[in-house]
């Protein structure tokens, strides 16, 4: 078993952290404001990964570690604190350490509809994409063992915000189609398991790993969907903008072979099977509130 720390413990971090431990890992997470009160599966450490004072008293021991960490807002000078002087400072502190980062398919600068898979160059165009970018070079440059695992647009419990969407009846693109790409929150936790799974086990790994499921679909499709399974009127088509739009400026198809060839196996491989747990339990709350 090995001696792991987690860098970030939101929902992903601390879940990946609650089955790590409960496989028999000695897990220890690392967050500025830990909770009062926690099961004893995860050793909590408070510290800003901004600050190498707050790393001072950190344990040298880790064998493994993840980087799953969240800005404090989507401007450059967030996305530095974490990606670039924060990893500097976990480097510095941890040189030994095997890393797997959490990265995202915002680093892909593609915008019309292209297959992407690892190969692919990735060269964004906004600065907080290319922060991210530059940390993976970075982690990646230090050691060859270090992993970074490209995630697409996450979905889950709490993160529901295209369902409350497909509730308000938007305006999507229909013609030419731009497409989405997902993985659903548990299957991260899974991916990241897996991956540490096989670097254990001996495996030769890839420094890269793009995690998305298997359906990437044009945004009319999926909110066309998710409308009729609420009973909800159908989107409205809207024409092509001159200017693409925040979602049109990620229009790409993401590839997960590389990671499914490596033998992971999707527990939610379309947004159908994932969304469809989530409407259920909203119909379940809504009959619920109606008694």
């Amino acid at each position: 078993m090995a001696k792991v720390l987690i860098v970030g413990c939101g929902a992903i971090g601390s879940e990946l952290g609650r089955v790590l431990s409960a496989q028999g890992h000695d897990v220890t997470g690392l967050k500025r404001k830990p909770p009062l009160s926690a099961p004893g599966l995860i050793n909590y450490v408070a510290a800003d990964i901004s600050s190498a004072a707050d790393l001072s008293d950190l344990d040298t021991g880790f064998t493994q570690a993840f980087f799953i960490v969240s800005p404090d807002g989507r401007n450059e000078q967030s996305y530095r604190a974490v990606y670039q002087t924060g990893l500097d400072n976990l480097l510095t502190k941890l040189p030994k350490t095997q890393w797997l980062m959490v990265s995202s398919t915002s680093v892909y600068g593609q915008t019309q509809g292209e297959w992407v898979d690892e190969n692919c160059i990735a060269k964004p165009q906004n600065i907080t994409s290319r922060l991210i970018r530059q940390a993976e070079q970075t982690l990646m440059a230090f050691n060859p063992a270090n992993i970074a695992v490209r995630f697409s647009g996450i979905y889950g419990p709490g993160r529901e915000h295209l369902l409350r969407q497909a509730m308000e009846t938007p305006a999507i693109q229909k013609n030419p189609p731009y497409f989405t790409n997902r993985i659903h929150q548990q299957d991260c936790v899974k991916v990241l398991c897996f991956l540490l799974e096989q670097r254990l086990a001996g495996k030769a790994l890839a420094q890269c790993y793009l995690a998305s499921d298997d359906n990437p679909a044009p945004t009319w499709e999926v909110m066309t969907w998710l409308a009729d399974q609420l009973h909800c009127p159908p989107p409205t088509a809207k024409a092509a903008a001159a200017d693409a739009d925040a979602d049109a400026a990620m229009n790409k198809r993401c590839s997960n072979t590389r990671l499914k060839a490596l033998g992971y196996e999707f527990h939610y491989p379309s947004y159908k099977d994932g969304y469809l747990e989530l409407i259920m339990h909203y119909h379940e709350l809504r009959h619920c509130r109606q008694k």
